[in-house]
């Protein structure tokens, strides 16, 4: 028997703003957290992924390659993150060049659960506990479901 390759997790190569709260356990590399940021526990946030001032991620979320959140957001329990649509039939394997960016907004809040594919997603929206965001959301509102839909328009 041979031993495993081990990867600890942490906190490393992380740019961070003032005031930022982390809670660990988490996994955060090469990623950027602006000023006055809450990261909640067993979250994991990676290279390259932007997280804008003022913004709280909950714990269990999973921020992956390729995402940018903007300022004075919230992303709830457990919401995933997705780069790579399997655009071949299966995954990219490491083909960078497959995957997607997600852009979201400012003042966006994402419920707990939620799947956010590759898309942009405007100021303003709220998404809906468990909903499946697989398309741009251009206007500013309240989606929700699998795939999300709008069910109502921002005052």
């Amino acid at each position: 028997m041979s031993a495993p390759e081990l990867h600890k997790a942490g906190i490393r190569d992380v740019t961070f703003g003032a005031r930022v709260k982390v809670v660990e356990p988490c996994n955060l590399y090469g990623c950027t957290i602006g000023d006055d940021c809450f990261i909640g526990p067993f979250t994991e946030i990676q290279k390259g992924a932007v997280i804008g001032m003022r913004t709280r991620v909950q714990s269990h979320a999973f921020v992956c390659e390729l995402v940018t959140v903007g300022e004075d957001c919230f992303i709830g329990h457990g919401v995933m993150f997705i780069n790579d649509t399997f655009s071949v039939g299966g995954p990219a394997r490491g083909n960078k060049e497959l995957w997607r960016e997600t852009v979201i907004g400012n003042r966006v809040s994402i419920g707990s659960n939620a799947t956010i594919m590759p898309v942009r997603i405007a100021d303003e929206v709220v998404i809906g506990a468990g909903s499946v965001v697989t398309k741009d959301i251009m206007v500013a509102g309240t989606y929700a479901g699998n795939p999300a839909r709008l069910l109502k328009f921002a005052k």
